[in-house]
């Protein structure tokens, strides 16, 4: 119960701020908050209570590992501006990397020159903002129900597909499929590779998470694990923050 209320009340909230946010201060800001581990933090920590710190260890390597696949989702996404090209990539990249055990380094390793690699090759590397249009009354309810929509459906579909399948589609980008989807349709092209950009720059603070969880959680015990993996993964999207505004990608935020 308490997981189903979670995904019910949080993603409705959190697609509507990264919608305001993407509004007052570009896409790209939109993108970089939903990369953060707002849904898929929480409901480790569930599996933890139930499952053990040892579970939550071994779900944390899985979900380090399949924010490569995310990588690979956001760059074909950007590519194309095809929500189906972003899916296949993240399939095509994810079913090798949940077959294979990394262990938590090598995991880090791979998904950290992910991510490096699909923001080089991401297209559209200026600042240049998207094209300013007014949006019908009916946007921010949309974005909220199709996130809640997809959450529901992927996780309720998850059980039946075996553990290591359903690891990898707790990672598959719902947020930033939702927010590329709508700012496409929107705004352009344009627009939605400024969404994969700021997914990518958050994901680092995801992978950060997921590392420091997965070191932590079983010496340090379930609550001081995750302030621990929360403290890094604030750190960590801090600096990439830092990053984004001083190449000049956040050079709309607080004009």
């Amino acid at each position: 119960m308490g997981t189903i209320a979670l995904k019910l009340t949080l993603t409705p909230v959190l697609i509507l701020a990264a919608s305001l946010a993407g509004r007052r201060w570009g896409q790209i800001v939109g993108g970089w908050l939903v990369a953060l581990p707002l849904t898929t933090g929480p409901v480790t920590f569930f599996l933890a209570m139930e499952q053990g710190t040892g579970f939550a260890a071994r779900a944390a390597e899985g979900a380090l590992a399949g924010a490569a696949a995310e990588a690979c989702f956001c760059l074909a996404f950007g590519a194309a501006i095809a929500f189906l090209a972003g899916s296949l990539a993240f399939i095509t990249a994810g079913i090798p990397i949940g077959a294979a055990r990394f262990g938590l380094p090598l995991a880090a390793m791979v998904t950290i020159a992910s991510l490096a690699l699909a923001l080089r090759l991401l297209p559209g590397r200026t600042a240049a903002g998207a094209e300013a249009v007014r949006l019908p009354v009916w946007d921010l309810p949309a974005r909220m129900a199709v996130a809640t929509t997809l959450v529901l459906g992927i996780t309720s579909a998850a059980p039946l597909i075996g553990p290591r399948l359903s690891g990898l589609i707790a990672t598959f980008p719902v947020f930033g499929a939702v927010l590329g989807i709508f700012a496409m349709r929107q705004q352009g092209a344009a627009a939605a590779r400024q969404v994969m950009r700021g997914v990518l720059a958050g994901l680092f603070s995801f992978a950060a998470f997921f590392f420091a969880l997965g070191l932590s959680i079983e010496r340090l015990g379930i609550a001081l694990g995750f302030v621990t993996a929360g403290l890094v993964a604030v750190a960590v999207q801090a600096c990439s923050f830092w990053v984004l505004r001083s190449r000049g990608f956040l050079a709309r935020v607080g004009q």
